[in-house]
């Protein structure tokens, strides 16, 4: 009788695939009120490199951190009608608090757009206060009716840059070097996806924003994930909040703004951009563990040698662990290290010791081959860095291998019920057949031009629509 698999197939259910490797591969748990979660050590480990990773190409930017509280006068929402409006299902609210109804309810924070206007409006005076630049690192809460772990979760994790300027031109183009420079180049070059860089339609606005900048991925399904986004705010929040500084010429002038934020969602896109059968397989730049060295049985001169090999691994650069656990079976523990995706397994052995060799297992690009032990140190960094290109370039073959360029809305529509993406011709569809596309449950990702590049604007000649269908 066949061994029942570890993990659902792919290609059997995608969604219990996911499911099934949050949860062998120890990522997170579901939590005690429905939607929340809470995420386990190894699950965290990502996120903490992430977030340094992250933190730092924020801080290049002039950035500086800071933190606002968690509770909102739900006054303040209000001074904002149309950001009111796009979260009002999401929003928890808070009437009771030290045994009293209270005079004010407060909101559990969506977002900061409305605490750190009222701040703002505070701090920024003249023009020598701009551009004001700020971060900060929390969770949200948005009440989520469809809960799924790191994908739709009631609260999250994740960093929110909030920015004034002087002038409009200053506020896009600070959006659109967070949007490249920071979220695209991190996502590219540190988690190895594949995306595209775009601008949301009108209709996919973050609610009021007058332009939304986007990073959209295609997951081992064919659907499309947000994976980060950057808004140009225009005016709208100054008006509300009365934002103004004294400019050079002395005249009172409202300050441009933005807003930007990525989350832990980026875990969950992981998992469904790069994982297969057999589990997660995490990038080696930032992968908390690179290589993972295992005893395969409980032998003397064994465990002395992997634990030295260890040692010589850390020595050079390499972030290791050592796994000498020989009470629990070693096919356990290397098909635990494969569903945590750790990129390399070095297996040394009585055998392999008598011989000099250790057996080398990577991940990413899979196989087995015994490897000289002197070697493994010198070798391991180059096999890495291999690696790590090897997964970007199967995310970006994927996504083109299976995106089709259509010029209607049924043939739009057919493409991603294939499980593929579509690009359409924005002239073609326009908000109309965007409309349309959305009773197939299928969405408008992005608009890029003809090149793929980030248009000036929506109404651009030769816009391109992406279109999938999205998590």
């Amino acid at each position: 009788m066949a061994k029942a698999p570890v993990l659902t197939p792919r290609a059997e259910d995608f969604p219990r695939w996911y499911q099934d490797l949050i949860n062998k591969a120890e990522l997170a748990d579901n939590g005690p009120v429905r939607g929340t979660m809470v995420i386990r050590p190894y699950g965290y480990g990502l996120w903490e490199r992430m977030q340094q990773d992250m933190d730092a190409r924020i801080k290049e930017t002039g950035t500086q951190n800071a933190y606002f509280p968690l509770l909102i006068p739900q006054s303040y929402l209000t001074r904002e009608a149309e950001h009111v409006e796009g979260f009002a299902p999401e929003l928890a609210v808070v009437t009771h608090g030290g045994g009293k109804e209270l005079e004010e309810p407060v909101v559990v924070r969506p977002t900061s757009e409305t605490i750190v206007n009222e701040y703002f409006s505070k701090w920024v005076q003249s023009y020598r206060d701009l551009p004001l630049l700020i971060n900060q690192w929390a969770n949200v809460v948005r009440w989520e009716l469809r809960p799924r772990l790191f994908l739709r979760t009631s609260e999250f994790l994740w960093q929110e840059g909030h920015t004034a300027h002087a002038t409009y031109e200053d506020a896009r183009d600070f959006a659109a070097r967070i949007h490249r420079d920071v979220y695209g180049a991190f996502m590219r070059d540190v988690l190895a996806m594949d995306f595209v860089l775009g601008r949301k339609t009108a209709a996919e606005r973050f609610a009021g924003a007058i332009n939304t900048l986007t990073l959209e991925g295609m997951m081992g399904d064919g659907k499309a994930l947000q994976l980060g986004t950057s808004h140009e705010l225009g005016q709208n929040f100054a008006k509300a909040f009365d934002t103004r500084y004294l400019s050079r010429e002395g005249k009172q002038e409202l300050v441009w703004q933005t807003s930007w934020g990525s989350t832990t969602r980026m875990i969950g896109a992981l998992v469904m951009m790069h994982g297969d059968d057999s589990g997660l397989r995490v990038p080696p730049r930032l992968a908390p563990v690179q290589a993972v060295v295992l005893a395969v049985k409980d032998d003397e001169a064994v465990l002395a040698e992997v634990r030295e090999i260890g040692a010589r691994l850390e020595a050079a650069g390499v972030r290791v662990r050592v796994d000498d656990r020989t009470d629990v079976p070693f096919g356990r523990r290397a098909v635990d290290w494969e569903l945590k995706g750790v990129p390399v397994r070095v297996e040394v052995g009585p055998r392999d010791l008598a011989e000099g060799t250790a057996m080398l297992a990577r991940r990413i690009r899979g196989g087995k081959e015994p490897v000289a032990i002197g070697s493994l140190a010198e070798l391991l960094p180059a096999v890495l860095e291999e690696d790590q290109r090897l997964l970007l370039d199967q995310a970006r073959e994927r996504r083109e291998s299976r995106t089709s360029d259509v010029s209607t809305v049924e043939q739009a529509v057919e493409a991603t019920a294939a499980g593929g993406w579509a690009r359409v011709p924005w002239a073609a569809l326009g908000p109309e057949g965007e409309a349309k596309l959305a009773e197939h449950s299928v969405s408008v990702r992005c608009l890029v031009t003809e090149d793929g590049a980030v248009p000036d604007a929506d109404e651009t000649p030769g816009n391109v629509a992406v279109v999938a269908r999205a998590y």
